[in-house]
């Protein structure tokens, strides 16, 4: 019972981040907030060069709190655009940049 409630709060999240979002350590800060927040996925550039791929997984608590520090970013980023949509969770065991 336990673990279905558990399941049940956590929440992954598909976020596009467009904008002056790279070359500006979007990816690293990223990952530096994701495991500070305990949330798991990824994130990489997309080939755009104005655009930040994400998926995020964690608490709704989590996932609320790192929606909002994209919604700013690193301090030499500007972010123009984030769109999320909710998916499927998928239980990563961590947090990673792809290439």
């Amino acid at each position: 019972m336990k673990v279905m409630a558990a399941s049940r709060s956590t929440r992954r999240v598909r976020v596009l981040i467009e904008g002056r979002v790279q070359g500006v350590g979007f990816r690293q800060s990223t990952l530096e907030t994701a495991r500070w927040l305990g949330v798991t996925g990824w994130v990489r550039n997309l080939p755009t060069r104005r655009q930040v791929e994400c998926e995020a997984e964690g608490n709704a608590e989590a996932i609320a709190a790192f929606l909002q520090w994209m919604d700013q970013g690193p301090g030499l980023a500007r972010v123009d655009r984030v769109l999320v949509t909710d998916i499927a969770p998928q239980n990563d065991p961590s947090f990673r940049i792809r290439p």
